[in-house]
């Protein structure tokens, strides 16, 4: 049986269906989120080797024991201000429709468990430039937004197959 615990928090003790986990990192001011079984692992920043004609969220690739992995910079992606790369950025290595993928954020914060009660679906704009597609719902966590991402749908998109085009 699951205990509730503070702001929507949940003990387990048996089933998870009623909640899920996931992995919370940042974006300059902002708190987001990803399902914590497409995190591979998690590496400190390296200069990635740059990819000729790349998009500019696309920083390049590493090496990755042998595995070629494109690292992208989500605060690009995003259109977020151009932050610095410090001892806190890390890449997060995704395991994401069957290729491995780099995702540089401004630090990871903590793995969450989160009541599937509390997520609330993201909201919908009437405007073509502004896509919330990839963002699969929104929580507050300690009187913080938490933004969830659906990262497959991310890293899936028309933009992303130019990773796949450069590298091939």
């Amino acid at each position: 049986m699951q205990q509730p615990l503070q702001s929507g928090f949940v003990a387990m003790n048996g089933t998870e269906a009623q909640s899920r986990e996931f992995l919370t990192f940042r974006l300059g001011e902002e708190s987001y989120g990803i399902e914590i079984l497409k995190v591979q692992e998690i590496r400190g920043y390296q200069t990635p080797t740059a990819i000729a004609n790349a998009p500019a969220f696309i920083k390049g690739v590493i090496n990755l024991r042998g595995v070629i992995v494109p690292i992208l910079d989500l605060r690009i992606k995003f259109h977020l201000e151009q932050a610095s790369y410090d001892e806190f950025t890390v890449v997060i290595i995704l395991n994401v429709a069957g290729r491995v993928v780099g995702a540089v954020v401004d630090s990871v914060s903590d793995v969450l468990t989160l009541a599937v009660d509390i997520i609330r679906p993201a909201p919908e704009f009437a405007s073509v430039t502004f896509d919330t597609k990839h963002i699969t719902g929104l929580a507050t966590v300690d009187e913080r937004l938490l933004i969830l991402l659906d990262i497959e749908r991310l890293m899936t998109g028309a933009d992303m197959a130019l990773v796949d085009g450069a590298l091939h």
